[in-house]
């Protein structure tokens, strides 16, 4: 298991068009099995100008799973177990603001978690645990995409708030309009659980959210379209991987843990008196928790 105070590994989580990263040297496809199941695909090993990176498709390479059936545990667990510390999220998403046109990138800072199919904590009857998500995501790894977004001159928006939908289908017109009179910027189907899993894993995590359609609360515009979403989406995934490459480097010179707690979510999260807690729980929890109850 990784020591957070130890030179960071960087994990991307690749979305809709990107299911590989250019530029990685020394690759390698690795398998990871989790203590819940397998992830959405192998994962892809490398470095980056000396960094040690971690590549996750997904959705798999191809696009095989859609958000509702991806085992967001599996995925975050295995990055974990990788030695990854610190994520960075790339997810294509719908806009929910006239000033938020396709092409966009949003640094996502809240989000609204309309899901409701997935399993979203780690943590079981046995051991149960409640970490903050007041501020879901790290504020420094979201300074420092905005930093490289401006050396790149990608359009972008820092702060947002990401609706998560269940999916797969769009939002209905109704829905639509129901999540702008809530102040949302953007709607997509994948970074919940995704970001909770991240923060009890004890892992900084940003998001990075690609506007690739107006949703069809837009009365300029048709309805989405899948067509219209690729086109742009395949746009973007160029993009983000340049955004990925001129980022790296200023990840590179984290000394010690996040100053932002992250790397220690869990110090006051698990309530399951010493007692009463499942030993067995514990042992399958060993990746995420391990560094609160060592072997």
């Amino acid at each position: 298991m990784a020591q957070t105070s130890a030179p960071p590994v960087i994990g991307i989580i690749g979305g809709s068009g990107i299911y590989d990263l250019d530029g990685l040297t020394s690759k390698e496809w690795r398998k990871v099995t989790t203590p819940f199941g397998d992830p959405s695909d192998e994962l892809l090993h490398g470095e980056l100008n000396g960094q040690k990176m971690v590549f996750l498709p997904r959705h798999g390479r191809g696009h095989k799973r859609s958000p509702s059936d991806l085992n967001y545990r599996a995925n975050i667990c295995a990055l974990k177990m990788a030695g990854v510390t610190e994520i960075l999220s790339l997810s294509a998403c719908g806009s929910l603001k006239q000033e938020l046109p396709p092409g966009t990138f949003v640094i996502v800072d809240q989000f609204i978690d309309r899901t409701f199919a997935r399993v979203k904590s780690f943590f079981e009857p046995g051991l149960v645990a409640h970490v903050s998500m007041a501020h879901p995501v790290c504020g420094r790894l979201g300074d420092r995409v905005a930093a490289a977004a401006d050396s790149l001159k990608i359009p972008y928006v820092r702060g947002g708030i990401y609706l998560t939908m269940e999916g797969p289908q769009f939002s209905t017109l109704a829905e639509s309009n129901l999540y702008r009179s809530w102040g949302c910027h953007v709607i997509g189907m994948t970074n919940m659980p995704e970001a909770k899993l991240a923060r009890e894993a004890e892992l900084c995590y940003a998001t990075i959210a690609m506007v690739t359609d107006y949703d069809c609360w837009h009365e300029g515009h048709d309805a989405v379209t899948v067509d219209e979403v690729v086109r742009v989406l395949l746009a973007n995934a160029g993009k983000a991987r340049d955004l990925v490459k001129a980022v790296t480097p200023t990840l590179s010179d984290r000394a010690h843990v996040c100053d932002k707690g992250c790397h220690h979510a869990l110090d006051s999260a698990i309530i399951t008196a010493p007692e009463a807690r499942d030993a067995a729980i514990i042992k399958k929890l060993a990746p995420i928790v391990g560094r609160l109850f060592p072997s």
